[in-house]
């Protein structure tokens, strides 16, 4: 996975992702917008086959990187979570 800065501004902040797809972006942005801080999030690729994915996001007051990475760590103890009970159920079987 690559990462570049395409715009970066006190609410705004365009990211390209280069190597994902929307199976890692659209959780991104789903979570993303669940935060009151987030006034727009979303993704885009230009064209699925050879397009750059780019992750978008608008907050209202907050820096968007900072917003981003608090998005993260919630997305990131989920699944840590599920993985976690799936192994102790799995080991119930």
């Amino acid at each position: 996975m690559e990462i570049n800065t395409i715009k970066k501004t006190k609410k705004e902040l365009e990211l390209e992702i280069i190597g994902e797809d929307e199976t890692l972006l659209n959780p991104i942005k789903q979570r993303l917008l669940e935060e009151n801080e987030v006034e727009y999030a979303e993704y885009f690729i230009d064209h699925p086959l050879t397009g750059k994915p780019r992750l978008y996001i608008k907050t209202r007051k907050e820096d968007p990187l900072d917003v981003l990475k608090k998005t993260l760590k919630s997305l990131e103890k989920d699944v840590s979570k599920l993985t976690k009970e799936l192994n102790e159920k799995l080991k119930k079987k």
